[in-house]
This record gives structure tokens, C-alpha cells and sequence, in this order.
């Protein structure tokens, strides 16, 4: 059965990557959730999708930037919630079976953070949460750092059309299957190349996002995928027949 995972913590449902919708898509019967790390120069790892913090909260710059502790006083927008750190996500699904897909972003100059890797292996590890998680990114090469650095962790690749353009589909497809476990693409993508891209990953490799309307949904669900990442996860869930925990 195809796995429901909650995109940024159920993005439409609660605040993107909070910590009020980490504890809400925990508590639903879900498979996994997905959410995005940056580090910061004082070592932080947090929780946040873009490399600034103007789209998601009340302040500007860039998340770097920020000095330790800081993010906790940075109000995601709509919230009274400060930005979560790594620690704080995994401790809320420690004790659970839901799979971690934690993005590893780059920094705002679309660069990986030199050091992400072995801090997010450490985070995890501390919590016992290794055998539950994906690493995962856009960028082929931490990916190979990934399975350099901790040749047993899962890890998942994503691909959207700007990389199928740059890259050809073909060339994409076969660069991310040596170092992913799963490759997730982009819905548009995934659709208009089917028959090409289950002709090389099979569909217990592949995942698509983001499905979020009813009727994509079901579309989504009805092909046999691995997984789905979705903004929408009660509603997912609910047109998957699956019930609270």
C-alpha cells in the first residue's frame, strides 16, 4: 500500500515545519513526514524550508546567520511558535514507527553546508532514530557524501523539471538511482514521462509530490507508488481508508 507522507509537517493544515504540526501529523496514522534542515554558523540545525527566514516568519535575513538559541524566538508566521531545531522534531517522533524524510538543504547560495552530513547522522543517532530515517536532497553529490559517510542509511533523491531540463531525463534518473534508495519527482514530471521513468525505477523506488486536491490524490494513490508527499495528509489519509492511531 502506498505510503502518505506529510510534507513540511502537513503544510496546509498547520504551520509549515512547526512544531504544532509535527505533533498533529504524529498523531494521525500516518507513514512518514517529511521536513527541511539548514545549519547555522553556530552549529544549529533547524527546521526550516528556505535558507531566509522572510517567506515562513516574522523576521528577515538569512538562517545562518543566526546565533545559537536565537530561533527560538523567530515566530513562524500566523504562530507564537519559535523555529524548531532538529532535536526538537526528532524528540516528537521518538517512540514512534513514522519514517523521518529530512531534507538536507543547501545554503542560500545553493551550496551543501560543509559538515551537514555527519551533524544530522549525529542528531539522529543520539535519538536511536537511524533505522526509521531518510536523508535526503536534490543534490546528487551530498547524497554520495551520505552513503560515504554511513553506507546503511536510506536515502531518497528528488527531481523536479528544472533538474530534468539541466540534466535530461535519462542522465537524472540514472545518477540519482546509484545513490538514492528512493527517488521522488515532481507530479508534472512524473505524469508526463511515466512510461519512461517506471521503465527504469520501480514503483516500489518511486514517490511523487505533491498531490493535494481530492482528485489528484486519488489518481496518485491508484498507481501503486512507494509513497506520496503530501500538503494534505488528513485528507490523504482519510481517502485511504486509514484511522487515527
Amino acid at each position: 500500500m502506498t505510503k502518505i507522507i506529510g510534507h513540511r509537517g502537513g503544510r496546509n493544515v498547520w504551520a509549515e515545519n512547526s512544531r504544532t504540526g509535527f505533533e498533529k501529523t504524529r498523531d494521525l496514522a500516518i507513514d512518514g513526514v517529511e521536513f527541511d534542515v539548514h545549519l547555522t554558523g553556530a552549529g544549529e540545525l533547524l527546521v526550516i524550508h528556505d535558507p531566509t527566514l522572510d517567506r515562513t516568519t516574522m523576521e528577515t535575513g538569512l538562517v545562518s546567520a543566526l546565533p545559537r538559541g536565537a530561533a527560538q524566538s523567530v515566530h513562524l508566521k500566523g504562530t507564537s511558535e519559535g523555529i524548531p531545531t532538529l532535536d526538537d522534531v526528532l524528540a516528537i517522533y521518538a517512540g514512534t514507527n513514522v519514517e523521518l524524510h529530512i531534507e538536507l538543504k543547501d545554503d542560500a547560495n545553493g551550496v551543501p553546508y560543509p559538515g551537514i552530513v555527519e551533524a544530522v547522522l549525529a542528531a539522529v543517532d543520539r535519538r536511536g532514530l537511524r533505522k526509521q530515517s531518510f536523508l535526503t536532497s536534490f543534490t546528487t553529490s551530498l547524497l554520495a557524501d551520505i552513503r560515504r559517510a554511513a553506507p546503511g542509511v536510506r536515502t531518497l533523491s528528488s527531481l523536479h523539471a528544472p533538474l530534468v531540463e539541466r540534466e535530461g531525463l535519462q542522465s537524472a534518473l540514472n545518477t540519482r538511482l546509484a545513490v538514492a534508495d528512493v527517488i521522488a519527482i515532481e507530479n508534472a514530471v512524473l505524469k508526463a514521462h511515466w512510461a519512461e521513468i517506471t521503465d527504469m525505477v520501480p514503483l516500489d523506488r518511486l514517490g511523487g509530490w505533491v498531490p493535494n486536491s481530492e482528485d489528484d490524490l486519488r489518481y496518485w494513490l491508484s498507481l501503486g507508488l512507494r509513497q506520496i508527499t503530501t500538503d494534505e495528509p488528513v485528507r490523504a489519509l482519510a481517502l485511504h481508508g486509514k484511522t487515527d492511531r
